[in-house]
């Protein structure tokens, strides 16, 4: 197991980083609060999941252990693969995912792209005895980076259509955290993205 990379960084996607390990680029699918993090040429330190299948060897990252710990503890629920289990860390830290275990919160899990009221259902009867009580260190976490100014609103569009949203609940959505941005600008603060992307997943939530 690769429990982790640490490099320059070579390449960002909207849904990946190349990460040059010894010379070799490394391709890791990461969260969109992970790669607002990260920034080409810049140092950085991952902590990965490797998904292996028949014909593909697939490396996961995220901001911290916390983070590749609750992604694999979410695939040993039935019909949950790395792509789900992928998003529901996209859309909640692991300490809100822990909360709504243990709470029973169908509503926080239907938030996340592909989760239906009984796939909620589901999960929370198989994960309840299998994420552990909420550690209360990540709730409000905003990512592993410092945040980002420029192009705030571009990286925010990326990372909505790189969770499976159309373009046109990608632009309602970022236009509904504009006035949040505006106020952190104001306040002499850069936007954090990834505290608007879970500000936009929340509006998204609230219209369906």
């Amino acid at each position: 197991m690769i429990a982790f990379v640490s490099g320059p960084v070579a390449a960002l996607a909207p849904t990946s980083a190349v990460i040059e390990v010894g010379g070799v680029g490394m391709v890791v699918q990461c969260t969109p609060a992970t790669l607002a993090g990260l920034r080409i040429g810049a140092e950085a330190k991952i902590a990965t999941s490797l998904v292996v299948r028949e014909d593909s060897l697939t490396l996961y990252g995220f901001a911290d252990d916390d983070e590749r710990q609750t992604f694999e503890l979410l695939q040993t629920a039935s019909g949950v693969g790395p792509r789900l289990a992928q998003a529901m860390i996209a859309v909640h830290s692991p300490d809100t995912l822990r909360v709504a275990v243990a709470t029973g919160d169908e509503k926080t899990l239907t938030a996340v792209p592909g989760i239906g009221k009984k796939g909620a259902q589901k999960l929370l009867l198989e994960l309840k005895d299998r994420l552990g009580e909420p550690l209360g260190t990540h709730i409000g976490r905003q990512g592993i980076g410092a945040p980002v100014s420029a192009g705030w609103n571009d990286q925010l569009h990326s990372a909505l259509i790189g969770l499976g949203y159309a373009t046109r609940e990608a632009d309602e959505a970022v236009a509904l955290v504009v006035p949040e941005a505006e106020a952190a600008i104001e306040a002499g603060e850069a936007p954090a993205v990834p505290r608007l992307l879970r500000a936009a997943l929340q509006s998204l939530n609230r219209t369906r």
